[in-house]
């Protein structure tokens, strides 16, 4: 359970003070174990937070990730003991991640240490702890020249990474790793995928012109915002002209080779961008499994928007009990995975996971794959999806899955490593396309 603390009466939303106030109760959630999507979300769901604070909040708490190698280290030297609670070690790093940028610092530092004073005041759990904050980000302010070198010291001080995450990546790519971290780093952009049978690419980058949006197309049907917007602002959003999804994600549709007729599962399917996607590309009998029935709402919206239907079931991949016995066509499997890849979408990712869950997860996934090749019919093909970099998760699962049932392995992009580059801009996917033999 996600503890969530209403702040004073008397804070303003509109405050740096409680912007701060909330993404230290959001950070305290990932150091308890939470995800952050999940903190933020009980956080606007509780709090009276107007639409500009929760986008500031969450921009804060997304910046406090990205730098948590750095601030954590920071803390160890400042603070004789770790602060508590969780709370106040929120506070403090999310206030040192705005104070340790070097260029374009959204705020000024006297400005971020008055501010953060002011979210300990406003904030139930810290009222006692104002001296402390002072005392510790003013300390910060004087020492900063020799804190930072000495906190950098550390891989995670340098890199904002576990050191085991480090480790592996140096492992899997050593000529890769440290281009891969800076990536992850990295804001990611919002791309959008032009949906085919609404609008072609050009006609909608017109489109974006008119309303004074720049953007340019990353891939077949991929679009990318020069700057993200809301997507309440984005035209054709909302009448499913187009959909947020990242260009990596977009190349598992067409890998399918989608015909009209075909009989398609979407296995562990939300929130159900590829499914749309499917859709979008032919008429197609296609059942979206989810082992959440929660989850299926999110297809469920998703698809009223682009005015598509397909049958939603709640059920676990590894079992057959909802399944009707009547083979598929094609099968796509974006089977669970650590999301090593998507870190720059999801910073706390690197904070929450454990060396041992890659194991564990490539276990998980090796059995619904297993169970999913049963309901393939001959000929039909198998595409393997994972947004993870390990490669016990992807091409080693592949490898395995191939020699087990015999799979005919065809041509897919394979281990897509995450790049913010000026002309490739996409996250960490892996594709392995499988057919199945004729009987």
């Amino acid at each position: 359970m996600i503890q969530i603390s209403l702040l004073s009466p008397s804070a303003k939303a509109d405050s740096l003070a409680y912007q701060l106030a909330y993404a230290a109760q959001a950070v305290a959630a990932v150091r308890a174990g939470h995800a952050l999507p999940q903190a933020l979300a009980q956080i606007f769901a509780r709090s009276d937070a107007p639409p500009p604070a929760r986008g500031a909040i969450q921009d804060l708490s997304y910046r406090a990730m990205r730098r948590l190698g750095l601030t954590d280290a920071l803390l160890t030297l400042l603070a004789n003991k770790p602060p508590q609670p969780d709370v106040l070690y929120g506070l403090l790093v999310s206030a040192l991640a705005l104070l340790v940028e070097e260029d374009g610092a959204s705020y000024d530092s006297f400005t971020v240490v008055n501010q953060a004073v002011e979210a300990s005041a406003i904030s139930p759990e810290m009222s006692f702890a104002k001296g402390v904050v002072n005392a510790i980000l003013r300390r910060f302010l004087r020492e900063k020249p020799a804190l930072v070198p000495q906190a950098a010291k550390t891989p995670p001080g340098t890199w904002n990474y576990p050191t085991w995450w480090i480790d592996r990546l140096k492992g899997a790519y050593p000529e890769q790793w440290q281009a891969i971290l800076h990536a992850g780093n990295q804001a990611p952009p919002l791309t959008l995928r032009v949906n085919r049978r609404r609008a072609t690419v050009e006609q909608y980058l017109t489109d974006l012109q008119q309303a004074g949006i720049g953007a340019r197309q990353v891939g077949p049907y991929a679009v990318r915002l020069d700057h993200p917007t809301p997507v309440q602002q984005i035209p054709g959003f909302a009448t499913g002209v187009v959909s947020v999804q990242d260009a990596a994600a977009q190349l598992a549709a067409p890998l399918l080779d989608v015909a009209d007729g075909m009989r398609v599962l979407d296995a562990c399917a939300a929130p159900g961008g590829k499914t749309g996607h499917l859709l979008e590309l032919a008429d197609l009998d296609l059942l979206a499994l989810d082992h959440d029935p929660r989850r299926l709402q999110r297809i469920a919206d998703n698809l009223q928007r682009l005015q598509l239907q397909a049958r939603l079931t709640a059920g676990d991949a590894r079992e057959e009990g909802w399944w009707d016995g009547q083979p598929f066509d094609r099968i796509l499997a974006d089977v669970p995975c650590t999301a090593s890849g998507i870190v720059r979408r999801h910073p706390d990712i690197r904070w929450l996971r454990r060396k041992t869950d890659t194991a564990q997860l490539a276990t998980l996934s090796a059995q619904i794959l297993d169970k999913l090749w049963q309901m393939l019919r001959p000929n039909g093909k198998l595409l393997l999806v994972t947004c993870s970099l390990w490669p016990q998760e992807s091409e080693q699962q592949a490898i395995a899955f191939a020699q087990k049932h015999n799979a005919i392995r065809l041509p897919a992009p394979g281990q897509l490593l995450p790049t913010a580059a000026a002309d490739a801009d996409h996250d960490g996917l892996f594709y392995a396309l499988f057919q199945k033999p004729g009987a």
